[in-house]
């Protein structure tokens, strides 16, 4: 046993495995105990795949679960429910099987070849399901998976619904000023001396009755009877040239026009973007200030004397933020790995100036390498650089997630597209190793703290608070999150415990790292070892007896641990501290507060311990007293708890975290009120041992399952037990 805790201490100190102690990872497939039961994603529900809507800028990204719960709410609400239910789900299993083959295939070709696989069943309800079901889901699309390509994929069409609803609102402008300019044109060439000539009378009388006019005479009595009001030469010329640069603006694509192409706004660089947002910006100007002039015309509120002097200067100072909003947004989307110090310091100066850019930064590695050398983690650098920098200039709308994070985050990333100025998207796609599924791989980097998710927007309210938000991530106010783990012991028996997720874990999936773990025979399993959370929790050098271990499990799930040298918990370390920091911008442990509610605690007792030692004060008469405590009183009916049957299950939910952990087990049976804190919405919409897991799951322990309300659920014995804790 000695001997096995000293080739333990030997592996952490130097990274180096004794020879017959311990086993190298290379080769034996281990994952995450946590990762578990994700081995094969598609047999999943969850927020993927998605459906990037057409024609709908309000709801331009949906989820495949999301659409087919709707139809259900709208359609299974019969007799034939159950039936409809356990059909559609049946469904949706078929067709997300399909998407994971084929990537960005529309819905409707998705439905009829998922259609077409179970056509074998001759089941007339089966198919009557179908055809209701079918719709009820008035939305087609590509159906994308969380993949390499999913980011720009959804950051493009979700860019694309906003700018073809700007498009609309233009043309609607624009369309109409065009109208009213050419009014003004057509009518002043009617009353003009050609217009009310004979021939051009003539020529607008039908054939048939051509002969029963004297145009000759009738041009000469309009000639005498219309009073002269004719544009002038100067103010024709001016409507002229407003219609010409109208409709030869290249903004916006018009399909009734034939002419040069419009501007293209989607760009691979921000050198290529912001050269063409230099190079348009005289053509942007004269749009704007044609569309400001027109407008003055149509109402007939210009005036030479006072109008001209200021459009002659008009955008000699840029233009202002209201004519920039006319114009088409810039879309930048960017590889971080193949960024150069030059195009971030070019993104930054874009950013700096208000350009309408919307820059799109993807990370397919964020276990890179500093350049320093000796294997320091870099975490996604160049992101983390552009973010933190465009954060520092207080305008940036700034967001940072994980693909796996995008559909949740989707609201926030209409509002950055839609931001009039500069947005800055990083995410994280978690394509770089093929070991794990991105989707996995990209929510274990948020998960793990390697990539926090947080957002930033100007628009959000005048101080930080309002601005900067880091509670899209799991469990906010911890360090790591924790999950229950259900594994058997040696015995057969079942066990739970609860188990962090930490950057070590997500380290650990990557095969370039397996040289910084060691894993240990079961027969050597020993006390000299402590969780790599507990490791990390204590101060640095406190357990100098005990080295760093995690739990692993093979291909046939069976429970491995694996030991972890200093190197990679150095970096562990410093992957907390950067956490600490963002949780101290989102309000969370923040060490001013903290300190000034130490002094005001502190003056407190003060008072207290003074209070205390004054002279009692002359006791008041009894009648006095009454009246006094009478007040007093009152209010402790109206603070009562409500009453609740004793077997039912309820939330404390005055002291709810906003964890997440048991809306992401069934946010059916658990939901946030207005404060964003849970409480039990429909304790009949989950099972009991969904109760179970949710109080275990929950770190401040507020939920109490209450009693079983399905006597014949499996497992309550086992259940009961469990839920012993939470009474």
């Amino acid at each position: 046993m000695q001997a096995g805790l000293q080739a333990n201490i030997s592996f952490y100190l130097t990274g180096r495995i004794p020879p017959g102690e311990l086993e190298p990872l290379d080769g034996l497939d281990l994952r995450p105990a946590l990762f578990a039961e994700y081995r094969d994603l598609t047999r999943l529900r969850y927020d993927f795949p998605l459906v990037l809507a057409e024609g709908s800028a309000d709801a331009p990204v949906q989820s495949l679960c999301g659409l087919i719960d709707g139809a259900l709410r709208e359609i299974a609400g019969g007799a034939d429910g159950g039936r409809l239910r356990a059909h559609a789900l049946r469904f949706e299993q078929e067709i997300r099987a399909l998407a994971a083959e084929s990537g960005g295939t529309k819905l409707s070709a998705l439905w009829a070849g998922a259609a077409g696989r179970v056509s074998a069943h001759n089941d007339v309800e089966f198919q009557d399901s179908l055809k209701r079901l079918r719709a009820a889901i008035k939305v087609d699309g590509a159906v994308v998976d969380c993949d390499a390509a999913l980011p720009s994929r959804l950051f493009q069409h979700a860019w694309t619904s906003l700018q073809n609803r700007k498009a609309q609102r233009f043309h609607a402008t624009v369309g109409r000023l065009t109208a009213q300019l050419a009014d003004i044109l057509a009518a002043d060439a009617q009353h003009s001396p050609e217009g009310m000539s004979a021939p051009r009378l003539q020529a607008s009388v039908g054939a048939t009755h051509r002969g029963a006019f004297d145009f000759e005479a009738l041009s000469r009595l309009l000639a005498e009877s219309t009073p002269k009001v004719a544009l002038g030469e100067a103010r024709r010329r001016r409507i002229e040239s407003l219609l010409a640069t109208l409709r030869s603006q290249r903004f916006f694509a018009a399909p009734d026009r034939d002419g040069a192409e419009p501007h293209a706004f989607a760009f691979e660089s921000c050198a290529g973007a912001v050269a063409a947002y230099r190079e348009r910006m005289p053509e942007m100007i004269a749009l704007a200030k044609a569309i400001a002039m027109a407008r003055l015309e149509v109402e007939g509120a210009y005036a030479e004397a006072r109008h001209g002097p200021f459009f002659a200067e008009f955008g000699a100072n840029g233009l202002d933020p209201a004519d920039a909003e006319l114009f088409p947004d810039y879309l930048v989307c960017l590889r971080a790995a193949d960024m150069t110090a030059a195009e971030s310091e070019l993104a930054l100066t874009a950013a700096a100036a208000g350009m309408p850019a919307k820059i799109v930064v993807q990370s397919d590695d964020i276990l890179d390498l500093a350049p320093i050398g000796g294997e320091h983690l870099a975490f996604g650098l160049r992101s983390r650089q552009l973010v933190s920098a465009a954060t520092s200039l207080a305008s940036v709308y700034v967001l940072q997630a994980s693909s796996s994070h995008l559909y949740r985050c989707r609201e926030r990333i209409l509002r950055g597209l839609a931001f009039p100025g500069t947005a800055v998207f990083a995410v994280f796609a978690g394509a770089g190793d093929d070991r794990l599924p991105p989707y996995l791989s990209a929510a274990a980097a948020m998960e793990s703290r390697a990539f926090p998710a947080f957002a930033y927007d100007p628009s959000g309210g005048a101080d930080w608070a309002s601005r900067f938000h880091i509670l899209d991530n799991p469990q906010p106010e911890a360090d790591w999150p924790t999950h229950s783990l259900a594994c058997e012991d040696a015995d057969r028996q079942r066990m739970t415990e609860r188990v962090a997720f930490t950057l070590v874990d997500f380290v650990a999936c990557d095969r370039r790292y397996a040289r910084h773990f060691a894993r240990v025979p079961r027969a050597q399993w020993n006390g000299g070892a402590a969780s790599v959370a507990d490791f990390l929790a204590a101060a640095e050098g406190e357990v100098p007896d005990k080295v760093p271990y995690l739990l692993m499990v093979d291909g046939a799930n069976a429970l491995q641990r694996v030991i972890v040298d200093a190197r990679l918990m150095r970096a562990a370390r410093r992957c907390a501290e950067m956490w600490r920091s963002l949780q101290e911008l989102g309000g969370i442990r923040n060490s001013h507060a903290e300190r000034l509610l130490a002094r005001e605690r502190a003056a407190w007792a003060a008072e207290q311990a003074k209070a205390a030692s004054a002279p009692a004060a002359t006791t008041p008469a009894p009648a006095a007293a009454a009246s006094a405590a009478a007040p007093a009183a009152a209010p402790a009916a109206v603070e009562a708890e409500p009453e609740r049957a004793s077997d039912d299950p309820y939330i404390e939910t005055a002291r709810c975290t906003t964890c997440n952990e048991c809306t992401q087990i069934n946010d059916k049976m658990f939901a946030y009120n207005e404060n964003k804190q849970a409480f039990i919405k429909d304790p009949d919409a989950g099972t009991y041992r969904q109760l179970v897991e949710a109080a275990e799951s929950c770190q401040v322990s507020i939920i109490h399952p209450g009693k079983p309300r399905n006597p014949n659920e499996p497992g309550l014995d086992e259940l009961l037990k469990r839920a012993e804790a939470f009474g």
